[in-house]
């Protein structure tokens, strides 16, 4: 039987943290691992402890209508890793996660990318804003998303040494690598880029810097980089999310390279096509439904 893990909210949750300490993930991932473990950590204070305790976290969450699929199985797979640590050092006598699945997710894509007229409308916009600090910070990142694809996280992640804005290129450290690799920017993004370099005098450390009050001239944070882009987007009445720039970066290039998805990925830098499959089959899609709504245009209600 289980060694009793009902102790104090703080105990609990410090001890929980620590599980994650000598993990071999990189420090992002432990810092999410040791925020998402406390939903579980917190389930078990209020239900106790037992050999069914996965399992019931399990429906627990699948009876939640506040949280997409993909963040349950983000807080499943956390807590499945924590009970598998627990169960490696001897706390626990067996392992009580074997057996139980994730959630099945539609990786189909939820939410639309920006489309062209609204791509248009921003840059129409930005090209009108007077170069201050914070405007030039925000085209260059603008640029970024738009021009090169870049993720959140990487974006964040440059510093001014990895950027040659001569060769226009950078070096990227890419979502779960341990190495930088090589990014060719569109001389667009340089532009923006060297500008915002010249206007905040950047020279050194962290490309993007926070300019308010309580984190000024500390590394901007991906939490940050969205409220800033979002702020954007909701003052022109765009209803898109951040992670709808990679969106369009990646649907023009298939648009443009007709398909050829191999050599898009080497802009988009995915893993494996899979992915960009995704992209394509919604292109298709789209360009058929003329077809599909023609076959039943006889047939009207009003």
């Amino acid at each position: 039987m289980q060694k009793d893990l009902t102790l104090s909210p703080e105990a609990n949750h410090d001890n929980a943290k620590k599980i994650f300490d000598n993990l071999d993930v990189s420090e992002s991932t432990r810092k999410d691992y040791q925020y998402r473990v406390g939903l579980f950590v917190d389930y078990i204070r209020r239900n106790n402890f037992s050999r069914n305790s996965y399992l019931e976290y399990k429906r627990y969450l699948a009876g939640r209508n506040d949280v997409s699929t993909s963040t349950k199985n983000k807080f499943l797979i956390v807590a499945k890793i924590f009970l598998r640590e627990l169960s490696r050092l001897g706390v626990m006598q067996s392992d009580i996660t074997q057996n139980i699945k994730t959630f099945k997710e539609n990786h189909k894509h939820k939410k639309e990318g920006l489309n062209e007229e609204e791509m248009q409308k921003l840059v129409s916009w930005l090209r009108e804003l007077p170069s201050t600090p914070q405007n030039t910070r925000l085209r260059a990142i603008i640029a970024l998303l738009t021009l090169n694809g870049l993720r959140q996280i990487e974006i964040v992640r440059l510093d001014f040494k990895d950027l040659d804005l001569v060769a226009k290129t950078a070096f990227v450290l890419g979502k779960g690598q341990d190495d930088r690799e090589i990014v060719h920017l569109h001389p667009e993004a340089v532009k923006a880029v060297s500008e915002y370099l010249k206007v905040n005098k950047i020279a050194d450390g962290a490309l993007f810097v926070s300019i308010s009050n309580g984190s000024r001239n500390h590394r901007l944070t991906t939490r940050g980089l969205r409220q800033i882009v979002q702020k954007s987007l909701k003052s022109l009445d765009i209803e898109r999310c951040v992670h709808g720039f990679r969106h369009y970066f990646a649907t023009a290039l298939i648009n443009s390279y007709k398909g050829d998805l191999l050599e898009v990925s080497r802009y988009t830098r995915h893993k494996s096509i899979q992915m960009l499959e995704v992209y394509n089959d919604n292109i298709k899609q789209k360009a058929d439904l003329p077809r599909y709504y023609k076959v039943f245009e006889s047939i009207n209600f009003s």
